[in-house]
């Protein structure tokens, strides 16, 4: 079975999690272990740090840890007169890569789950800054690209070649990457 939305076909293998979104924009080397189970991150101190942060701008938030459908994780919504979610980042250093998985978000609510009244905050508390975000026409077709371009990383039979970055020294998979 597939989706078609504007003459675009989106198979459902093509739906996946925020991450990978997330990911895609951060390092595809990192999209690809993850995506094949590699998973490295529950151990690293700064996503501990991030799920301290977390847990302390959520205490007074009762609809927070949103999952749906094992696909998107949303820290926390509000429902008014449109649905509002809200994702809480340490820091906008990586801003592009939250505003897509925010995007992709958005997207999965509208094509998946049907709901076209959303929207989207990204929160970074220690920067006391909130970004506003809407799915327009062009960013589903630009997100159905990035999909395409995920789905195409991830079915490799081996990762791409790592590209050395300042922050890679502090990345959970350093060492699959750069280890001797």
């Amino acid at each position: 079975m597939s989706i078609k939305e504007n003459d675009v076909e989106i198979l459902p293998d093509m739906l996946i999690g925020g991450v990978k979104v997330n990911y895609f924009f951060h390092c595809k080397t990192q999209l690809w272990y993850f995506s094949h189970f590699i998973t490295q991150e529950q151990e690293s101190d700064l996503v501990s740090l991030g799920k301290i942060l977390e847990e302390i701008a959520l205490k007074e938030i009762k609809s927070k840890d949103l999952l749906i459908d094992q696909k998107i994780s949303i820290d926390f919504v509000e429902m008014k007169d449109v649905i509002i979610l809200h994702d809480i980042k340490k820091s906008s250093k990586f801003e592009s890569a939250h505003y897509y998985q925010m995007i992709y978000y958005l997207y999965y609510l509208k094509t998946i789950k049907g709901i076209e009244k959303v929207k989207g905050f990204i929160n970074y508390p220690k920067e006391r800054k909130k970004v506003e975000i809407y799915l327009t026409p062009e960013k589903e077709t630009e997100i159905e690209e990035i999909l395409r371009k995920i789905n195409e990383i991830t079915s490799s039979p081996e990762p791409p070649k790592p590209n050395r970055k300042k922050y890679c020294r502090n990345c959970a998979y350093f060492e699959f990457c750069f280890g001797d």
